[in-house]
């Protein structure tokens, strides 16, 4: 691992340690996880973004998915 030294306002890492310590972990592992979930969801907006921008250049087209219509049918449940 490495070390990082980074400046965080008072009331935040006050309120990070509160709840480290309710989670009953570090610091340092509480701002692991919150960055790998930061990342994580960076990920999926950026792969939304690039699903919204090829349905805009490729748009679906009329009756393109109605082969599929009598799969969604569950019946009388």
């Amino acid at each position: 691992m490495v070390t990082v030294q980074m400046t965080l306002d008072e009331k935040l890492v006050k309120s990070v340690d509160n709840l480290a310590q309710k989670l009953r972990t570090s610091r340092s592992a509480f701002a692991r996880e919150a960055l790998k979930d930061a990342l994580k969801k960076y990920q999926i907006l950026e792969l939304e973004r690039g699903h919204k921008k090829g349905y805009a250049q490729h748009p679906v087209l009329k009756g393109e998915f109605d082969a599929f219509d009598r799969e969604q049918i569950w019946g009388d449940a």
